[in-house]
């Protein structure tokens, strides 16, 4: 019989990873955080969600918008120039964005206004403004699956790390997020105080989410595809919210060791797994689907996220591990 050290195991295929990321330093400099634009002028959070107000600052922020857009084309970033010129349609409803270092973008869909559920889309790493396409149409799907009297809002609030990084396997990018993210749902209770307000967070948004949870007031923290939240449980989340998790069974997210590695300098890894009983989530299923797969129309994910969302019990559940 051969005998398995399996924190040795653990350890050394986190060692592993952190190689591959810093074998990769081309990543980094692959980002769109060099492309200039200006400071927005629109940066007080709105004060009101009447239809009217809210009219009022999707304008203004379409102007901030527009503004980035033709100092992008000035400087020859035809890219990023097309891409802000179709986020600045008269359809598109943005709360925030920011055009510099990578980008920040806070968008709504649906009627915030008349919104009873609101779902806040928590995204992981590589999303900036230049593949935001994936986040947007994550957003769309929940947002129709939710259907009337229900508003997603896209929050791309803080610096994502690369997904082939060192930044990807350490906190260090979630704790920067996380004032940000507890800032934005408690601007989002002042104005919405009867709405029920989720969290759903993805990949390295769940981090974000783990790291922001004390003191949120939401009704639910969903995590999907998480490589865990650098807590041990629930319990240590500090939160009243209750905590899903759903991992779709062909997501590689599953080998990424659960643990953490405290190095010179450094902590990498995330901790427990997220759909384990020892961390005592409540699990939901998440079907077949890949790390990239869990807003895809139909399926039991995007089911079963919504429903949690409308404050019903998932449609289908699953034995955790």
């Amino acid at each position: 019989m051969i005998h398995v050290n399996l924190s040795r195991l653990r350890r050394t295929l986190l060692a592993a990873s952190i190689a591959a990321a810093v074998a990769v330093p081309m990543t980094g400099a692959a980002r769109p955080a060099a492309v200039p634009a200006p400071i927005s002028a629109t940066a007080a959070p709105p004060r009101m969600a009447t239809p009217a107000a809210l009219a009022a600052r999707y304008a203004a922020v379409r102007d901030d918008i527009l503004a980035a857009e033709r100092m992008a084309a000035g400087h020859g970033h035809r890219w990023r120039a097309a891409m802000l010129r179709a986020m600045a349609a008269p359809a598109r409803r943005l709360l925030s964005f920011d055009g510099r270092d990578g980008g920040r973008a806070v968008e709504v869909f649906g009627d915030l206004a008349a919104a009873e559920r609101i779902a806040v889309l928590v995204p992981g790493g590589d999303t900036h403004l230049d593949k935001y396409g994936l986040l947007r149409g994550g957003a769309l799907r929940l947002h129709q699956a939710l259907g009337d009297r229900a508003a997603v809002i896209a929050w791309l609030g803080y610096r994502t790390p690369n997904t082939v990084s060192l930044a990807a396997l350490t906190a260090d990018r979630a704790d920067e997020a996380a004032p940000a993210l507890r800032a934005f749902v408690r601007e989002l209770t002042l104005l919405k105080p009867a709405a029920r307000i989720s969290l759903v967070c993805h990949s390295y948004g769940s981090v974000v989410c783990g790291r922001a949870a004390p003191g949120l007031d939401v009704a639910d923290i969903v995590l999907i595809g998480s490589p865990g939240i650098t807590a041990d449980d629930v319990g240590g989340l500090r939160t009243p919210a209750t905590v899903w998790a759903g991992r779709g069974s062909r997501d590689w997210v599953a080998h990424v060791p659960h643990t953490r590695l405290r190095l010179p300098f450094v902590t990498v890894g995330f901790g427990t797994d997220p759909i384990s009983v020892s961390f005592g989530a409540r699990i939901f299923a998440a079907g077949d689907g890949g790390h990239s797969d869990y807003f895809k129309a139909g399926s039991p994910s995007l089911v079963n996220i919504a429903r949690i969302v409308s404050g019903q019990p998932p449609a289908e559940t699953r034995r955790v591990l």
